[in-house]
């Protein structure tokens, strides 16, 4: 995605909101015509999913001890910290083009 300002930055960042909801979202019409509210829907989407992961994480082990072996288990938990850390990386990622498209803007800090 291209940064706030460049030539076509709006567009690179619709883009990449949309590959983070699922594709039924293109068919609202009014997401497309307010990429503001479209970050909202994001956000609203990407954090439902991680919740999910956390809470996947927090009881996968308990509510399935009995129907996995334990190497299935610890690639479970893996794959819900991988996801999580992910998720979370999607969701600040959202606040940032959210603002942006709100027309927020950053100085650069060394």
């Amino acid at each position: 995605m291209r940064p706030p300002g460049a030539p076509d930055w709006e567009r690179t960042a619709i883009a990449w909101l949309y590959d983070l909801v699922p594709p039924e979202y293109r068919s609202h019409e009014v997401l497309r015509r307010y990429p503001v509210l479209l970050a909202r829907f994001a956000a609203d989407h990407v954090g439902a999913g991680l919740e999910a992961a956390r809470a996947g994480w927090r009881t996968v082990r308990v509510e399935l001890a009995d129907e996995l072996p334990p190497e299935a288990m610890e690639a479970a938990m893996a794959a819900y910290e991988r996801e999580g850390a992910r998720l979370a990386a999607a969701a600040r990622g959202v606040e940032v083009v959210g603002g942006a498209l709100r027309g927020e803007r950053w100085a650069p800090r060394l």
